[in-house]
């Protein structure tokens, strides 16, 4: 079914190879590891969704660094929640293990971290798909001053299943945000897959979480289908406080799918929002949502769809994205291209035979461009995109490839610069940016290849940044 497209915020200018126009003194940056270390031997393994629980894009920040520090958290052998934590650069992991074992074997009910610097605790979020929320807080202090802190279960409140008594009902994807001045915020999603709502709520030291409300409408039509949810390749502060979000929609039923095989996800779309997700604008500057209030954020808002892109391409969602030193956003995208297939019939076989990764962003004079990165995706699994200080781009593609693209070239350049082959890790891999931001140091937790539900070694592999 097609869709009529509703306010496009530029014309699109689609680079078919990459390399195209870029200065001959132009090379794409270099990686180099520089350690591959154990963070648990016996991590629990099982693939559900083409994923592991432990290691999923939608965590946002399964690894992150704070105050000298690096903090993860995951599952280990017995189901239990380990958070993990060491002194960087290269200091020894240290793990305690919270009062709460996964409930399911379902790769959606992973962990988030997050940190509220103002008084330096450390969150978790845990176990949820479409569940009551669980959520654990530490101490004041820990993390913004961890050398003076036990690192013991004790640490740590209880096991809630609300945000110290925000109630946020059924939710999936808690996604914990760092927002300017300190503050915390939580993203998630309410209802389901095909018929959902995406939600904020904010954590103030002095007043502790309160839930804003939902941004987005479930309400539209697209072909015969009447419901749909939102599905963000993430939130992005840039260093001007501005919040990004690149997102894809999902319908909701089969009924526009070529056949029952095909993923229900369309279009790339993109807003912003200047008062920490209060208001949110598409790309021309115009207010399309506000959250807990109206407009809510729908299917036809105008001027939202930057890439438009059809039903029927296995077109991923909860990819991931960045946003350069000018403030323009970058956003990693994959599908099956319409010269391979119009109608993807098998997401498994067919999306890791044909998908390709796309590099989609916002130049300087605000055209939305797109260009495919020539390095087979060969696989069902997501990629993250970050930046170095320098605004050169990296991606690490599934199986912990990684290429870059140098800001000289106009990131056109694109070369393979670790084939991923020695660390044998399974699909999608998680990175710590708050690292990359502070030493231009990339750290990627990932899990390696096991079967069944044996378990593997959980690993984080360190990489210089050139």
């Amino acid at each position: 079914m097609k869709l009529k497209r509703l306010g496009l915020a530029a014309v699109m200018i689609v680079v078919a190879a990459a390399g195209w126009g870029a200065p001959a003194t132009a090379a794409a940056p270099a990686v180099t590891l520089i350690s591959n270390t154990v963070v648990d031997p016996a991590a629990l393994y099982f693939e559900s969704y083409q994923g592991l629980v432990n290691n999923e894009s939608f965590q946002q920040s399964g690894i992150l660094s704070y105050a000298g520090y690096q903090y993860a958290s995951w599952y280990t052998a017995n189901r239990s929640v380990v958070v993990g934590r060491r002194a960087l650069p290269g200091g020894t992991w240290q793990t305690l293990t919270l009062p709460h074992q996964l409930t399911a074997n379902d790769s959606h009910n992973v962990i988030s971290l997050g940190i509220s610097t103002a008084d330096g605790r450390l969150h978790v979020a845990m176990d949820t798909h479409d569940t009551v929320i669980f959520y654990a807080k530490s101490e004041a202090g820990l993390v913004s001053a961890p050398a003076g802190h036990a690192w013991v279960a004790g640490a740590f409140g209880s096991i809630q299943r609300t945000l110290d008594g925000a109630e946020l009902g059924t939710i999936t994807y808690p996604r914990f945000l760092a927002a300017p001045g300190g503050v915390l915020q939580l993203s998630y999603r309410t209802g389901v897959s095909g018929n959902g709502t995406e939600e904020l709520a904010e954590y103030d030291v002095a007043g502790g979480w309160t839930k804003l409300g939902r941004w987005q409408s479930a309400a539209g039509t697209y072909g015969v289908s009447t419901t749909r949810n939102l599905y963000p390749h993430g939130f992005t502060y840039d260093r001007a406080g501005r919040l990004h979000a690149a997102f894809t929609w999902r319908e909701g039923g089969t009924g526009v799918l070529c056949s029952g095989g095909g993923l229900s996800n369309h279009d790339t779309d993109y807003v912003y929002s200047d008062d920490r997700g209060r208001t949110w604008h598409n790309d021309a500057g115009a207010v399309v949502a506000r959250t807990g209030g109206t407009p809510q954020l729908a299917l036809d808002s105008p001027g939202i769809v930057v890439d438009p892109l059809d039903v029927d391409h296995a077109l991923m969602n909860d990819e991931s994205q960045d946003v350069d030193s000018a403030g323009n956003p970058h956003v990693a995208i994959s599908y099956v291209p319409g010269r391979y297939l119009s109608c993807v019939s098998s997401y498994a076989s067919q999306r890791a035979a044909y998908a390709r990764l796309f590099h989609l962003y916002r130049d300087a004079a605000g055209v939305w461009r797109k260009a495919e990165v020539p390095e087979p995706l060969g696989s069902t699994n997501r990629s993250q995109l970050m930046f170095d200080s320098h605004d050169n781009l990296y991606v690490v593609m599934p199986y912990g490839r990684i290429v870059s693209a140098s800001a000289a070239s106009g990131w056109t350049d694109w070369t393979v610069r670790f084939d991923g082959t020695a660390l044998n890790a399974f699909g999608e891999v998680l990175i710590d940016r708050s690292r990359i931001e502070g030493e231009d140091v990339l750290s990627v937790l990932y899990q390696q290849r096991s079967s069944g539900t044996t378990p593997s070694a959980l690993k984080v592999a360190d990489f210089r940044l050139s």
